[in-house]
């Protein structure tokens, strides 16, 4: 059995939109992961092939090889009423970028409701889940589900639920220390109790507590409310030995729709969360 250890790695598009930038960040980390969501702000499994061969040989220059691809498979993007074909291209193309980069993972969210009976939303998603999981088990890859949107989201029982009810050894969790928080909710262990027998990678975000009419804020590793410290104390002691990847959004929070208006200051601002993230794991290890 490996020893216990963290792999660091990030979704890279917080350092920058284009793909030099976001090499450049995880070169100054000294990380030779990285997590890609959008390049130049078109999601990668759907970059034209010139595109992602483009892409590719960057990563190949620079040694740095891909950790998961963040897609937009079941997000907040796309509802539970979408027609399923969309999710089924997205992935097989996925799938065949995945081989040709020797990556493993690939994060996926659990479809967003749009009116459907709260049984019925339930039943549609673990059945798309299992579907795209058998393409997955198939092709050697694993699907990793968010503790972010859709119905595995509601709560802490929904997302433990969810990995039982889809059985599918390709079907894992990634779970995010600070989706809850940001979420408005106070049960940030509860979820990450739930979520631990299933979890296969890991999200480092951090956010405060709302409080009141405040909804709180997203702020550095070491604050907030996300349990971030007692999350990788816990992991290290039961022996995890895998990714943990850092989404910061203290600067560029891309799926609200926000630009980077100062493309340096979001740079160093995302290296600076990983050096912050790498001191505190220093510190637990102490």
């Amino acid at each position: 059995m490996k020893e216990p250890a963290f792999i660091f790695s990030g979704i890279a598009d917080e350092a920058g939109k284009d793909m030099v930038s976001q090499i450049l960040a995880h070169k100054m980390l000294g990380w030779e992961f990285i997590e890609v969501r959008t390049v130049d702000g078109v999601q990668f499994t759907d970059v034209t092939d010139e595109k992602f061969d483009q892409v590719c040989d960057k990563l190949a220059d620079a040694g740095m090889k891909v950790s998961c691809f963040a897609s937009g498979i079941a997000n907040w993007a796309c509802k539970i009423t979408d027609p399923f074909e969309k999710s089924e291209k997205t992935m097989q193309r996925a799938i065949s970028r995945m081989h040709d980069l020797d990556t493993e993972y690939i994060r996926v969210m659990s479809y967003p409701n749009n009116g459907l009976p709260e049984e019925q939303w339930r039943d549609e998603a673990v059945r798309r889940m299992r579907a795209l999981g058998q393409m997955a088990e198939d092709a050697g890859v694993i699907i990793l589900v968010e503790n972010c949107d859709g119905w595995a989201s509601v709560s802490p029982e929904n997302y433990a639920r969810f990995f039982e009810l889809v059985d599918c050894p390709a079907v894992r969790a990634v779970y995010d220390t600070g989706n809850p928080a940001s979420h408005g909710q106070t049960n940030t262990w509860d979820w990450y109790l739930k979520a631990k027998p299933f979890i296969a990678y890991i999200h480092i975000k951090a956010h405060t507590d709302r409080q009141g009419d405040r909804k709180g804020e997203h702020v550095w590793p070491d604050a907030g409310a996300s349990k971030v410290v007692e999350t990788l104390q816990d992991l290290l002691a039961h022996g995890y030995h895998g990714f943990v990847s850092i989404e910061p959004h203290l600067k560029a929070i891309i799926h609200e729709g926000k630009k980077i208006t100062d493309a340096e200051a979001a740079l160093l601002t995302y290296v600076e969360y990983g050096k912050r993230l790498m001191k505190l794991v220093e510190k637990i290890k102490g």
